[in-house]
């Protein structure tokens, strides 16, 4: 397989069962853009009768026959005509792929009727496969995947595609160590088409990519989010907002200096779009008043604390790679934490079968990963440390955690706790686990 397939086995599995089945099947394929939605139904399709188009801003259905014409000649004899179209291609392909369905939607907002008519009556009892791709979430989710949506009911299997794990980062660079694949992590997230854009070693990758002219970094943000809204000034307000730290409703109003106006539309539609996303403390309800939000991934991170505000000397190739090397080890103290949790869930079952993990925090207290198991009231308590430790060191953190635990409110009186560090490099982490603390480094990655 080629790189872009390593992480994306299980949802080739579940494509190729759509493909054998002896059905009518009509899946939503969905996503944020450059997670690998194309790649990987061109990939599952690659060796079947297809009809692949990509769908623009305007003409579709004109484009759409054209295509159909170039596969079978006798379609240009046909009307043009959706309806008419498909009970064509009925019995001549056994795929038909529609991408960027979204554009069809803002073409034709009657495109959805239309689509479920050709459903309802001329492919429900066909072996056909119909696959609609959307970039748009909002669009997606809002339209298409509704309640209120017209083709609600009809889909046979919706797949939202999301990013890859960490622990999947070593089957795209097998030759970098840990401590590397935390760096692109803090860079790439598990953003396929950002991972497979590294072709050397990060450092000298990220050097020679903010000295290119053209580079993926200088308008990335400012592509995807035109994908999804018209004005991206207010939005770009909030997420530079939550980049430098400002996590509360009130300290995001105060940073983009807002007056009179309510930005709960802006953060409800960021989250739609998977932007960001609204946290709450792991003991407390979802719709608890203590929420706070978060980017959802650490390329708008990275962009918006290191290229945002350097745009001007990277355009003008006078920008020094050093700014960046200087201040990673910091900015990685935030992105490590969710490579624990991620190193938590996969050690679950040795750890102790958790059902709940996350952050917490409470007025000026913060512990970086709880977990917690209902059942047998037993919870953990783990800190995270970009950082080299003695294990003296790791002995003090742990004191303090212990403390902090004393203000988490959840089965006061009746739970079992264990505490637990998580670094970079801990010295002496074995006399620390024998004296019943959860302790890793990357070496256990």
């Amino acid at each position: 397989m080629i790189i872009q397939f390593k992480n994306r086995e299980k949802e080739l599995s579940e494509l190729s069962d759509v493909l054998n089945s002896r059905r009518f099947e009509f899946i939503i394929l969905y996503g944020r853009r450059r997670i690998g939605k194309t790649e990987l139904i061109l990939k599952a399709t690659e060796n079947i009768g297809r009809i692949y188009y990509l769908a623009v801003g305007a003409r579709n259905l004109d484009r759409f026959h054209s295509l159909c014409a170039r596969h079978y000649p006798e379609v240009s004899k046909l009307k043009t005509d959706w309806e008419v179209l498909f009970e064509f291609l009925e019995n001549k392909t056994e795929v038909v792929v529609i991408d960027e369905f979204q554009n069809m939607i803002h073409e034709d907002a009657n495109i959805l009727n239309i689509f479920q008519s050709i459903i309802d009556i001329t492919l429900k009892d066909s072996e056909l496969k119909l696959f609609l791709l959307g970039s748009s979430v909002s669009i997606m989710t809002s339209r298409v995947l509704d309640y209120a949506s017209p083709l609600y009911g009809r889909r046979t299997g919706s797949i939202e595609l999301k990013a890859v794990s960490f622990f999947d980062l070593e089957r795209f660079f097998p030759v970098a160590g840990t401590r590397e694949l935390v760096e692109i992590y803090g860079f790439a997230d598990g953003i396929p088409f950002y991972l497979i854009e590294i072709d050397k070693p990060f450092w000298q990758w990220l050097e020679g990519e903010l000295t290119k002219k053209r580079s993926i970094l200088g308008d990335e943000v400012d592509f995807l989010m035109r994908y999804e809204f018209k004005d991206v000034s207010t939005y770009k307000l909030i997420l530079e907002a939550i980049a430098h730290g400002k996590t509360k409703l009130n300290e995001i109003k105060n940073f983009i200096k807002v007056k009179r106006t309510d930005i709960s539309p802006y953060l409800r539609n960021l989250i739609e779009v998977g932007m960001i996303k609204r946290a709450v403390p792991v003991t407390e309800n979802p719709k608890s008043r203590l929420g706070r939000y978060y980017l959802n991934d650490n390329f708008l991170k990275f962009w918006f604390r290191y290229i945002y505000p350097n745009l001007s000397s990277i355009e003008e190739g006078i920008f020094d790679i050093n700014v960046v090397k200087e201040d990673y080890s910091t900015y990685l103290g935030g992105v490590f934490e969710e490579v624990v949790r991620q190193f938590l869930i996969k050690e679950r079952d040795r750890i102790f079968g958790f059902s709940k993990i996350g952050k917490w925090w409470h007025k000026d207290q913060e512990i970086d990963v709880v977990a917690l198991r209902d059942a047998t009231k037993e919870i953990l308590f783990v800190e995270c440390k970009w950082q080299n430790l003695t294990c003296w060191q790791a002995e003090k953190i742990l004191e303090d955690l212990s403390e902090k635990a004393k203000s988490v409110q959840w089965n006061s009186d009746s739970r079992k706790e264990y505490f637990g560090i998580v670094a970079r490099k801990i010295e002496g982490k074995d006399n620390l686990v024998d004296k019943g603390f959860v302790a890793c480094d990357i070496d256990d990655f």
